[in-house]
């Protein structure tokens, strides 16, 4: 093994850093906020028995999404390169072997396969806002909210021209580099968290609020199946955006002097609150109009816009949510997009501006199979389902659990341990605590996870 030590003093970020700590936390934040926390926690809490399946989720959050986001933060910092670049180097230093690129490799491919659907959700959320501010929701039965998203899906124009349009914003703000990513997310944190304590203040006066809180915090594990608990697994893993290096981008524009375990509590604390807050937004209003939690992917397309259109202020609030999700949607995508840019703008000639371009259109077409899954593919099946349905079960079953579990194992088994507990503050408890999860318990759980998700569990 290559000696390590201090390897990384002379390096630097070739996309520049972040200009302090705060931003780091907010850019990390905002890519691991997304419709994850604010679409699909509520609704899988719904499913799973509320109370107990959000306690489970919480110590997977901190059992496993932690020790993996320090993991993939120190090694993106001590590589100060795009996730390629850093594992190929980080390998030949800490093992003697450049093949590890290939797990940088994965982590780039697995976020602009996630970012190709994602992309065209988040599409969604941007055509639901003139249907708020229209009023198209008022006084609407259940049959006619669902006609709205049902004909909305049905047509490939329509879905296409607002996966463009949520594209085209990924590629402006990460065309302006590391400032401009700064910049956006200074700007889409603050709002994102006004926007939902807006919300959260109409459910609390809904008159149904201490119904939405018990149902969260009370624990009910008759209705917490083992197939609950995997899912919370998986979940406290998705919802922090692990293992798509996103995080190993970021963390490579990270000071030297700024702590990754503080950075890194902040951002799982800041994360699970937003989720948390979004649960006490969505479930008191579902109860107070007496409608069913567990709706499942229909609860913020169908079940929250019947909600909105019976309210006083539903107008008003259909906006400001819709809105809130197409923020978090764009921090989460930026995310995404931020390590294959990265990536191309150090292994070519194209400056950052014609990278963000390329790899833009090229996600772009790969959302275009998913943009038609709903209209017209819908009749193309296979294996998982339409294309969506597939890539969806690839990247979230398969390639995020692989490049999770062997991000921790390179974390805590390939380097030294001089290497890593430099990037984590020495070897105090905090990073024995580290070690033993990235070590034992977190690839572990995730193994497990993946065994579930292909059917052996």
């Amino acid at each position: 093994m290559l000696s390590s030590d201090n390897s990384n003093q002379e390096r630097q970020s070739l996309h520049g850093n972040w200009s302090s700590r705060l931003a780091f936390i907010m850019a990390v934040t905002g890519s691991a906020v997304g419709l994850g926390n604010i679409w699909k926690f509520p609704y899988m809490a719904g499913q799973n028995g509320g109370g107990a399946f959000v306690l489970v989720y919480l110590l997977f959050v901190f059992l496993i999404g932690m020790p993996v986001m320090m993991s993939e933060i120190l090694i993106g910092r001590r590589g100060r390169r795009n996730p390629v670049a850093t594992m190929a180097l980080l390998g030949e230093e800490e093992g003697g072997s450049k093949h590890w690129k290939w797990l940088g490799a994965l982590g780039v491919i697995t976020a602009m396969l996630i970012l190709s659907y994602y992309s065209v959700i988040a599409g969604w959320t941007l055509t639901y806002i003139p249907k708020a501010i229209s009023g198209q929701f008022t006084g609407a039965d259940a049959a006619l909210i669902a006609d709205l998203f049902d004909d909305f899906v049905g047509n490939p124009t329509a879905v296409i021209s607002a996966h463009t349009f949520f594209m085209f914003l990924n590629f402006f703000v990460i065309s302006r580099g590391v400032k401009g990513l700064e910049v956006a997310v200074k700007f889409l944190m603050p709002a994102l968290l006004f926007l939902l304590f807006v919300l959260l203040y109409y459910s609390v006066t809904s008159g149904s609020f201490s119904e939405g809180v018990s149902f969260m915090f009370t624990p009910n594990f008759a209705a917490l199946s083992w197939d609950g608990v995997l899912t919370a697994m998986g979940l406290a893993c998705f919802t922090l955006s692990i293992g798509m290096g996103a995080i190993m981008a970021y963390g490579a524009y990270l000071p030297q002097e700024t702590s990754i375990t503080n950075a890194a509590v902040s951002v799982v604390v800041a994360d699970t609150g937003i989720a948390v807050l979004s649960g006490l937004v969505i479930f008191p209003l579902v109860f107070a109009n007496g409608l069913n939690p567990g709706e499942g992917p229909d609860l913020v397309f169908k079940t929250l816009p019947l909600v909105f259109g019976q309210m006083q202020a539903g107008v008003f609030l259909a906006t400001i949510f819709f809105v809130l999700l197409a923020f978090a949607a764009l921090t989460s995508a930026l995310g995404l997009m931020e390590p294959a840019v990265a990536w191309m703008v150090e292994s070519t000639n194209y400056n950052r501006k014609a990278s963000s371009a390329i790899i833009a259109s090229l996600i772009w077409f790969f959302g275009l199979g998913t943009a038609l899954s709903d209209n017209l593919l819908s009749e193309f099946k296979f294996f998982q389902g339409t294309i969506y349905e597939n890539v969806d079960f690839i990247t979230s079953n398969i390639m995020l659990p692989m490049s999770a579990v062997f991000i921790t194992i390179f974390a805590a088994w390939v380097m030294s341990k001089n290497s890593s507990s430099e990037e984590l503050d020495g070897h105090g408890f905090v990073y024995k605590i580290w070690q033993l999860l990235a070590r034992y318990f977190a690839p572990i759980a995730i193994l497990v996870i993946f065994l579930q998700a292909i059917g052996w569990i």
